[in-house]
């Protein structure tokens, strides 16, 4: 009787350890939401994520690519942050430049910024702006002085479609009208292509990663005129950079001060990672070290080297870092960015 008790005592100790020993993940499905359409390049990422990050996750979850499109990645941005459980098994891809919207107190604003769990990106990259060639805006010379301003589309405020011609109106005079509204990037390159709009800001990152800007650029469709890194992309070394143009152009240090301010955003990349507020520790450790690994496998470099993607990873500790200091602005910044951003 007692070897029995023994015996059962022993198996029930040792069932106990291996579900304790039983990874986080295992069994279970892991979801990104997309704050884009499919084909956008935020998708794009995504589903090569899905491809690769549960190997690099103890347990090997399934992974799933969720689209929910709309408002420049906002509705998706309120998702992970209210609804989905804080359980580490949902993602967001987001648009870097959301926090600009909770700064200006925009009431569609259901997340706080700083209180994200940030899990990552694959890079830090500047933006530029590209008009389409056949236009009578040849230079930034001619929008300076055209009666109509050129058409620039976007999804919604927040992302660098509205944002950036905004800002170079702004600090540089430049005149644009912006029309927002578009779902996703595959609309607004149809618009592009039906004349419906003459411009665009995106990326420097997605420009030179997917179509149709690759085939536009290359047979001189579009021409990029400006972009907003601190030094000249080598890829279009013939482009000034805002900051050149602000020095050409004499605007006054205060702006030039709070242009920096706005252009910080490029420090979380064009596709960061987030997830609910309040994941436990463990949780996050093990997310944002899968991510980093993944983003050195040899298969996914291989792949993002065939896809043109320029892979410079972020840390999730830097972005959380980065949320904290871009969410502590004084009252002038902030008045100045709800005109900026203004509709």
């Amino acid at each position: 009787m007692v070897r029995l008790l023994f015996a059962l005592l022993s198996s029930l100790i040792w069932s106990s350890t291996l579900h304790a020993q039983a990874p986080l993940y295992q069994g279970k499905t892991l979801r990104i939401v997309v704050g884009y359409l499919a084909g956008d390049s935020h998708d794009q990422w995504a589903r090569t994520y899905a491809r690769f990050l549960g190997r690099h996750i103890p347990g090997n979850p399934d992974i799933i690519v969720q689209n929910m499109p709309g408002a420049g990645s906002m509705i998706a941005a309120n998702h992970v942050y209210v609804v989905a459980k804080p359980d580490g098994l949902t993602l967001g891809s987001i648009a870097p430049g959301l926090y600009y919207a909770q700064l200006t107190g925009r009431k569609e604003v259901q997340f706080d910024w700083a209180k994200f769990t940030w899990i990552g990106s694959p890079e830090r990259n500047g933006h530029l702006l590209f008009m389409r060639a056949d236009t009578p805006y040849k230079s930034l010379e001619d929008i300076r002085k055209a009666a109509e301003p050129p058409r620039c589309s976007a999804t919604g405020v927040g992302t660098s479609g509205h944002d950036i011609p905004k800002l170079l109106d702004d600090t540089l005079g430049l005149k644009f009208k912006i029309i927002t509204g578009y779902p996703g990037g595959a609309e607004q390159d149809v618009a592009l292509e039906r004349g419906e709009v003459h411009c665009r800001a995106i990326t420097i990152a997605a420009f030179f990663a997917r179509e149709p800007f690759l085939s536009w650029h290359k047979r001189g469709f579009v021409r990029v005129l400006v972009q907003t890194a601190r030094a000249r992309n080598p890829k279009i070394a013939d482009v000034p950079t805002i900051f050149e143009l602000m020095d050409q152009h004499k605007t006054p240090e205060a702006k030039r001060r709070l242009a920096t301010v706005y252009l910080g955003a490029g420090g979380f990349g064009a596709w960061p990672i987030v997830s609910s507020p309040g994941v436990a520790g463990d949780r996050v450790k093990t997310l944002r070290e899968a991510y980093a690994k993944m983003l050195r496998d040899p298969e996914m470099l291989e792949e993002a080297k065939k896809k043109k993607w320029e892979i410079k990873p972020v840390s999730g500790e830097e972005l959380e870092a980065l949320a904290r200091e871009v969410m502590s602005q004084p009252p002038e910044v902030i008045e100045w960015l709800k005109k900026l951003l203004a509709k």
